[in-house]
């Protein structure tokens, strides 16, 4: 397996709309594989392949303590939402030391097709529902702080931006 790069808020391919999955063979099993190896070595509890730069409508999570509850979801579609909503304090593996809150439906049902592409639907609550939520956006191409204030964004960007240079300078010297 293979730790995948993972995109870094404002890099714009963060913004590009996934595509439906159509062919299950082995490059895709091996991207599910990578895709995992790379969000248990961050640590995270959910990747989309939009944020490795592989714009297909593709999510892994795990929101279990142990990380051995992985969970494929491939085209996936919100079937229903709760009217109650929540805010919960998100985080991204493509935004790194950030965290805020994001108002949310509190319950989804979804359906998805699994690594086989067999179908499935999931009735998800709590850290799950936010986790598909949030990892679905990515497929749509919006990242977690388009839901934050525009000084809020605009702030993360600089930080992020200024991190990333003071990166590429280190390497530089190196």
């Amino acid at each position: 397996m293979t730790i995948l790069n993972i995109l870094r808020y404002p890099d714009a391919r963060l913004h590009k709309v996934a595509k439906p999955v159509t062919q299950f063979d082995e490059r895709l099993k091996t991207l599910i594989a990578d895709m995992a190896a790379t969000m248990y070595d961050a640590p995270g509890v959910g990747l989309a392949a939009s944020q490795v730069d592989v714009h297909e409508q593709l999510v892994v999570i795990d929101v279990s303590e142990t990380n051995d509850q992985l969970q494929v979801f491939i085209n996936p579609e919100i079937l229903w939402e709760s009217e109650e909503r929540k805010v919960y304090d998100e985080g991204c593996l493509s935004v790194p030391g950030i965290y805020d809150g994001v108002e949310r439906p509190a319950e989804v049902k979804v359906r998805a097709l699994d690594a086989d592409g067999k179908p499935f639907e999931i009735h998800a609550t709590d850290l799950l529902a936010v986790c598909i939520q949030h990892e679905m956006d990515h497929l749509k191409g919006k990242v977690f702080v388009e839901y934050l204030s525009p000084m809020k964004r605009n702030r993360i960007k600089t930080k992020l931006q200024k991190e990333e240079r003071e990166e590429q300078r280190r390497r530089a010297e190196r």
